[in-house]
């Protein structure tokens, strides 16, 4: 046993010898290869360096070659849309469809001539009544028909559209606000307006058109030319007529067209969805950065923008980054103090412009001369005329005269018929001139003297007396009688009281012993309590209420029914002979009896002349018709309920062949006989006794009365057909109502 101890004891040291040398052993060799690679350290570091250039280089091959591959596919697909792009944009506009909404013909007339010239450039055109077209079935259609839409909308009365766009107009304004069509309803669609209107009307000015262009934006519809506007106040139009502005617009709009034919991809018709187009440096960039604030200025141009731009100076074409600040920056100053500011110094400069442009504008402009030489005027100077009378044609050849013959003794073939002032301040729907003649509130045109006037106006009308020289039927004595002018009815077209130099002009008629029978529209009162005395002055009664004096004579005055009433006080003033001028219109004005009765009682007129409206053929200024002709029995029923109501007056003229009665004050039937002729001799001393002291001698119109003759009186057998002549009727002709 105890060997046994020992031994184990004895290997028990020997294995720990073993293990402590192995032990020292390890250690060594440990020291010794860590000792080795600090030595070498340098080598490492290069290899290290070395793996790592290498994985870089790799890393940036692999990226080139990847990049490479995705230049090369690019380009590809470029190629193919290209390609693609090429087979199917070969046509960039296929047509163009011009809408019209036209009251009288100028809106449709414009149309044709777009459309022929449109055709000129080889591109197809059609032109298209907006009441014959359904936009809720086919405007939709002209997103994707690659057309381009042209509006062509007038503005008719308080701001509506005309009778064949209503419909149209009242579509587009509901889808517009209409969430189930959509903002985007119309995007793509392509389209331009041009609005046709009267600045006269300044609340309503062009509301039609600016709607039609408000409403088809709001519809995400793209615009390819700012709107144009057409004036027809020659005083405002920024071309002197609006013919001229429809010119210079549609001008602009073939130019505009060519482009869009040459390339597609333009930036000028962008609505708000759009991205913006953004130019610098002559290349084309999107700058997403800056599309909320040049959508914010695109909204602004597009509801702001208008035919002004022909005014103004020309922007640039091109619109560079850095001048967005300034340009935002003038838009915010316009709604600061500042802005408003400086909004109204433009508004002055711009009227002060404005003022002086038109202190050289002339009221007849090329287009509108041209339209009323075509109707037989002889024009004077820059805002006159004198015309022919038929009645004086009539008495030439001894076959009657007018109804002022009758009620008043004038002598027809003396007559000379004109105006100091082609402008009127109504649009009436039976004006015989078929509103050709311009209109106004105001006089803004250039002036002649009253001198030249009245000296143009008898050499032209005895030119036009020479004329019948040796006619057929003419007689001698009645034509040399005619070249003496005796009389000179104010009553051509317009407003002659309008004319700055009214007075001088009366003056000067009398100066001539010419008697003067001037005619008003009842909406210058302050003008009638100035003029000086004539022979015999009118106003026109062509209603009795408000409502039907708008619709009948449509006014340009928004106080007109004020203006009126005023007239007739004014008129209720003048010494003179005074007359109420009324003009039936059947199912218009003939039934409101109690009201004209009012009227008379207000301004206590001399005379009342009833007369059925006459008929002037067809227009498309105005719907009336032969229907609204009242028979002249009619307009005798219509007298005699008025007189009843009427106790200082009685009827005591009739002109059967003029279709008109003569209402009389009791005061001119001298011990039962009516005194409704004038001594013209007797009035030309009065009005000079009158003139020479200053307007101390006065006069009244019982001073130059003389007696009417039975043949005039109604009731006579000659039914107001002067005895002494020949009556004539035109063969195959039905009754002839027609009169001056």
């Amino acid at each position: 046993m105890h060997r046994l101890i020992v031994l184990a004891v004895f290997l028990g040291n020997c294995v720990t010898t073993s293990n402590t040398k192995l032990l020292h052993s390890s250690h060594s060799a440990y020291e010794e290869y860590v000792t080795y690679i600090w030595h070498n350290r340098l080598y490492l570091y290069i290899a290290g360096a070395l793996a790592f250039a290498f994985w870089v280089l790799l890393k940036m091959f692999l990226k080139k070659k990847s990049f490479l591959k995705d230049v090369s596919s690019r380009i590809l697909e470029v190629e193919k849309e290209d390609e693609h792009c090429d087979k199917h944009a070969e046509v960039h506009v296929s047509g163009v469809k011009i809408f019209f909404g036209s009251q009288t013909g100028t809106a449709k007339g414009f149309a044709k001539e777009l459309s022929a010239d449109v055709r000129s450039l080889d591109i197809m055109a059609e032109v298209i009544d907006m009441k014959e077209y359904d936009p809720d079935d086919r405007l939709a259609d002209e997103c994707n028909s690659k057309c381009v839409c042209v509006f062509l909308v007038a503005t008719y009365t308080d701001g509506r559209p005309t009778d064949n766009a209503e419909w149209f107009c009242k579509w587009l304004e509901e889808a517009s606000t209409d969430f189930r069509y959509g903002k985007t309803y119309l995007k793509g669609l392509r389209y331009a307006v041009f609005g046709l209107g009267n600045s006269v009307y300044a609340t309503h000015y062009n509301t039609v058109g600016r709607n039609v262009d408000k409403w088809m934006w709001m519809l995400s519809a793209s615009r390819v030319l700012t709107r144009g506007e057409g004036d027809c106040n020659v005083t405002k139009s920024a071309n002197g007529s609006i013919q001229a502005d429809f010119l210079a617009w549609k001008l602009k709009f073939l130019n505009r067209l060519q482009l869009l034919c040459q390339d597609d991809d333009n930036c000028f018709g962008k609505n708000k969805s759009s991205p913006s187009c953004i130019k610098t440096d002559g290349q084309e960039v999107d700058e997403e950065e800056n599309t909320t604030l040049v959508d914010n200025y695109s909204e602004v141009e597009q509801l702001e923008s208008s035919s002004d731009e022909n005014d103004s100076s020309p922007s640039p074409s091109v619109l560079d980054v850095e001048d967005l600040g300034s340009l935002m920056s003038s838009v915010k100053e316009s709604s600061s103090n500042g802005g408003q500011v400086a909004k109204r110094s433009r508004k002055v400069m711009r009227k002060r412009q404005e003022e002086k442009e038109e202190e050289r504008r002339e009221m007849i402009t090329p287009a509108l001369r041209d339209a009323l030489s075509k109707q037989g005027y002889k024009l004077i100077g820059s805002h006159s005329g004198v015309k022919l009378c038929r009645w004086t044609k009539s008495m030439l050849r001894g076959r009657g005269g007018c109804y002022k013959h009758t009620f008043y003794g004038i002598q027809s073939h003396r007559c000379m018929e004109t105006t100091p002032s082609l402008a009127c301040a109504n649009k009436c729907v039976f004006c015989w001139r078929h509103h050709t003649n311009p209109v106004g509130t105001e006089w803004r045109w250039k002036m002649d003297p009253a001198e030249k006037i009245l000296q143009d106006a008898l050499e032209k009308h005895q030119n036009m007396i020479r004329q019948f020289r040796g006619v057929p039927g003419v007689k001698s004595d009645r034509y040399e009688e005619g070249l003496i002018v005796q009389h000179c009815a104010l009553s051509l077209v317009g407003e002659p009281i309008m004319y700055p130099e009214i007075n001088r002009f009366v003056g000067l008629l009398h100066s001539q012993r010419i008697s003067s029978f001037l005619v008003t529209n009842a909406q210058f009162p302050e003008e009638i309590r100035s003029l000086e005395p004539v022979t015999q002055l009118y106003v026109s009664v062509d209603a009795s209420t408000k409502e039907s004096l708008k619709k009948i004579d449509r006014p340009l005055f928004k106080d007109f029914w004020t203006r009126f009433l005023d007239s007739l006080k004014a008129l209720a003033e003048k010494k003179q002979r005074t007359v109420y001028r009324l003009t039936l219109v059947k199912a218009w004005n003939v039934e409101e009896m109690t009201a004209y009765s009012e009227l008379i009682a207000l301004g206590q007129p001399d005379f009342v002349e009833v007369k059925g409206v006459t008929y002037c053929g067809e227009s498309s200024a105005s719907s009336l018709t032969m229907a609204n002709v009242p028979w002249h029995q009619e307009v005798v029923a219509f007298v005699q309920q008025l007189v009843d109501m009427l106790p200082d007056y009685e009827i005591a003229c009739e002109h059967e062949h003029s279709n008109c009665l003569l209402i009389a004050h009791n005061k001119f039937k001298v011990d039962g006989d009516w005194h409704t002729w004038i001594d013209y001799e007797r009035f030309q001393d009065l009005a000079r006794a009158h003139q020479e002291s200053g307007g101390l001698s006065v006069f009244s119109s019982l001073d130059y009365m003389a007696p009417t003759p039975k043949w005039a009186l109604f009731g006579a057998f000659e039914q107001g057909f002067d005895p002494a002549d020949t009556r004539f009727q035109r063969r195959n002709k039905g009754k002839d109502i027609s009169g001056c």
